[in-house]
This record gives structure tokens, sequence and C-alpha cells, in this order.
């Protein structure tokens, strides 16, 4: 898909450009000429090629996992340029005008959603196959309403853009009107999506991801019977399942497995490396007793930014039985060959989930994962605990993900009410999902964003930062998209 990618950067700058061609009295030739590529199915499909672009450009994955990690109880992060950004989350201090929300978040997205746009508005006009031009409308709905999805998980309501030729200025929707958008074109996506494993390529759209990305939306709005109907539909593909052993699921070796739904894929190679590792990585290291198979070459970066995680998260977890723990690097031997123990610092044990021993530079070939089938699983007991209380079946989903790990099963005498699972469950997601950018709304969902960061010494920390503020630049842009409380 790279190769579409890079050429659908060229073809959407032609098309953004064209009026000044006309302009210039010039037409430029070929297959890729404005009046081609949006009627023939090579020209279409590198549209939406760049609209997977993007969302699943991997550079800024570390940002989107920082930004949703250290204004939690998770990360933490010091050192280096990229603290200075990360300091203003970390202290819930940020406005409107911290770049990352612009550049990481904001911009990218609605370039997804402005391509998924000029694909269904030149679909009909396309010299292919009607299952194929189906089959591009859907991924182009998918992309739009996944993008609007995490506009709305980190700004709230947005500009509904639905067409490319829509008017610069542009009120923001109403939460209902978003939330009935989001909901009605997932589900309209999915029929003409293909099954789990039947899509063209790995990280292309199918069913499955359709159905699990309303799932979470669901879950992220507390309709929790339709959450749980949702993840429900996921399991019954049987497609999906639990990869065996948790250290291994985030390898190079292992992408593609059946517990990946949807990810951010990576190479090592500039413009699709994971930068991750280049941060989290303590300095001078070489090599850890933890994990031998990582070893440090002089090919890879180590960044001056610290990527750190709280202590009183990775105190939490039982470092002799949990199998999660071993990705958490507590102690390493440094390039001078001494022994470095990470505890004696604060907040400074480090994630190394995204370990490549191929990694060039920056650049590690990890896939990024957006949702796994473990999500799926932890998504739903939420969401029967909410509406039922506790059931042997919740915990049976629980215990699915509590096994891989090495850990014993939950019982009813562990879940004596509604709120004791409640935690149990957010308490499971932390040890679960560190470094992959999910603790931010996990804390949302249960209402404990704001208590947490002003028991962690945030006095800042205020019901305003529930959501960020709309970056600056899109405020100034458009005056009609009018800025958060309190901002």
């Amino acid at each position: 898909m790279q190769k579409f990618i890079i050429l659908s950067l060229i073809i959407v700058a032609i098309l953004t450009q064209t009026a000044c061609e006309k302009a210039l009295d010039v037409t430029p030739p070929g297959e890729f000429a404005p009046g081609n590529v949006l009627t023939t199915e090579k020209g279409i499909r590198s549209v939406l090629f760049s609209s997977y672009a993007g969302i699943q450009n991997p550079t800024p994955t570390r940002y989107l996992i920082n930004n949703a990690e250290v204004t939690t109880d998770v990360g933490y992060n010091t050192g280096g340029a990229e603290n200075l950004t990360l300091v203003q989350l970390i202290n819930f201090t940020w406005d409107a005008s911290l770049g990352t929300l612009q550049a990481d978040v904001w911009a990218p997205t609605y370039r997804t959603i402005r391509d998924a746009n000029i694909v269904l508005e030149n679909i009909g006009n396309v010299n292919a196959p009607d299952a194929s031009k189906k089959g591009y409308a859907a991924e182009a709905r998918f992309l739009r309403a996944y993008g609007y999805y995490l506009l709305y998980i980190w700004f709230g309501p947005v500009p509904l853009r639905t067409s490319s030729t829509a008017e610069a200025t542009l009120a923001r929707a109403t939460d209902e009107q978003m939330k009935s958008f989001i909901e009605t074109e997932l589900a309209a996506a999915i029929t003409d999506l293909p099954d789990p494993g039947k899509e063209e390529a790995f990280a292309r759209a199918n069913k499955g991801a359709a159905w699990s990305v309303l799932a979470k939306f669901y879950l992220n709005t507390r309709q929790w019977q339709k959450a749980a109907d949702a993840c429900q539909q996921v399991t019954n593909f049987g497609y999906y399942q639990l990869f065996p052993t948790y250290q291994n699921l985030f390898t190079v070796e292992n992408e593609g497995n059946k517990e990946m739904i949807m990810v951010h894929p990576c190479r090592n190679q500039d413009g699709f490396g994971n930068w991750y590792s280049a941060g989290a990585l303590p300095p001078g290291f070489k090599t850890s007793a933890q994990v031998p198979s990582f070893v440090w070459t002089a090919s890879m970066a180590n960044f001056a930014t610290q990527y750190r995680m709280r202590s009183a998260f990775t105190n939490t977890f039982d470092t002799i039985n949990d199998q999660r723990s071993i990705l958490l690097l507590r102690h390493y031997v440094n390039t001078s060959n001494a022994w470095v123990n990470l505890l004696s610092t604060p907040d400074n044990v480090r994630s190394l989930k995204y370990w490549d021993n191929a990694t060039v530079g920056n650049h590690s070939g990890n896939d990024v994962p957006i949702i796994r089938y473990a999500d799926i699983l932890l998504s739903r007991a939420e969401a029967l605990n909410e509406v039922n209380g506790p059931t042997q079946e919740a915990l049976d989903l629980i215990n699915q993900v509590r096994k891989r790990a090495g850990i014993g099963n939950l019982t009813m005498a562990d879940a004596t009410g509604k709120e004791v699972l409640r935690d149990l469950i957010l308490r499971e997601r932390a040890w679960e999902f560190y470094s992959e950018g999910l603790r931010r709304e996990d804390l949302l969902r249960h209402d404990k964003f704001i208590s947490l960061a002003k028991a962690r010494g945030i006095t800042a920390a205020a019901d305003k930062h529930k959501l960020f503020p709309i970056p600056q630049t899109e405020i100034d842009a458009n005056p009609a998209c009018k800025q958060n409380p309190d901002y």
C-alpha cells in the first residue's frame, strides 16, 4: 500500500491545485490528470489510500500514545525538546496553541475525512465493477466515520464536513448530530465491507474493524447495551482470538495476528516508522536480563526525551506472575556494562512494548494497535456489568485476558457489586493496554480523569480538561467554529 500512499499524496496535491492549473491553462497529461484521476479505478484507489494515510501515518503515534497517557496515572516524560509539549500535558496547562493538537490530531484526521469525501462524491463515475465501487465506498465511509470518532473523543463535536466543496466557515455539529452521524455511517459501511481476513491487505477496513469501532464508540458514550451487542458481533465472526504470548504479541515477526483488529502499520523506514521505543529507551541501554532478546545496536536511536511510566501504576503489577510486566523495563545493563536499577528513581520504569531488533535510527517496524480483541472482551465485560452488575459471563470474559497474562481468575467473591467490578475492569485495562493510548478515554468514561489528576497534585485540573481545545489555527481560519468552554 505504501507506493499508493506516496502516489495518492501527489494526486491530492494535483486535485487541490486544479484552480491554479486552469489559470495557467495547463492540462496535466496522462492517467492521473484531474479529469482522469476520479474516473479510473487506480486513481480512486489512490485517493482512498491517501485517506488511509491520514490516520495510519505511524510517526505521530508516539504523540498519540503519549498525549493520551501523560495526562493520566500511567505515563510520564522528562528531557528533550519533546518535553516542552508533554510537560504541558502532564501539568494540565495546555491551551489552544499547543502544536500537537493541530499537527498530530486535527490536521491529519481532517485530511482523512477530505479524501474520503472525494472518494464518495466521485465513486459513481469510476469505470470499475460495481462490487469494487461498493467496497471502496464502504471503506471511505468507514474512514470518515472513524475520523470523526477520533475527533469527538479528543475535542467533542466538531464541524461535520461531508462534502469536499463545503463552505470554509462551518459551525460545530451538536452533540446529538455528531453521535448520530458516527453511528449511522459506521453501521452503513458494514454491509459492503469484507469479512475479517478477506480484506485485500492487512490494515484495510473490514466488517470486524467497523463493528469494533462502533463498539468502542458505544462504550465511550456509555450506551452500554449497544456496546455489549456490538462486541458480541465481533466475537460472532469466529475469526479473532487472543495471541498466546503477550510478550510476543507486538513483535514485527507476529504482525497480522488475529488479535489485532485495527493497527497503525509501521515499517523500518522514514515516513513509516514507529518511533516510540527510541523515546522509551533509558540512557545508554544495551540489554537486560528481563528481555535478553532485546539488544541495542549502533543503528538504533536513543532520544534525549524519556518516555517513562509512573511508579504508582507499575507498582500495581504482580511482577512475578503477570507476563505483561515483562515488557516494563525495571533494570538493564548499559553500554559501559554497568547494571542500572530504574526503580531507584521514581516514575522511571520504561515500556519496551514496541521493541524491534531491526530498528533503523528512529524507525521500528512494530505496528501500533488501535483495537485488539482483548479490548473487545474487556469492553463487553464492562458493558454487561453496567447493564446487569457482576455476572459469570462478564467474569469469564475478563478471565480470558487474565489467563493469557498468567494470573488467577476473578470470582464472584471478588466482584461484590457493580462498582467493585467496574474498578477491577479499569485496573485490568491499565495492565493490558499501557503504551497503547487508551488510558485517557478509559478514565474519562469512568469519570476519574480529573479526580486522579488532582490526587497526583495537579491543581490546575478542571472539568474543561475533559476535552482538548479546538486548535487556535482552526478557530482563526473558521470563525464559525466556536472554542470549547473555558479555553
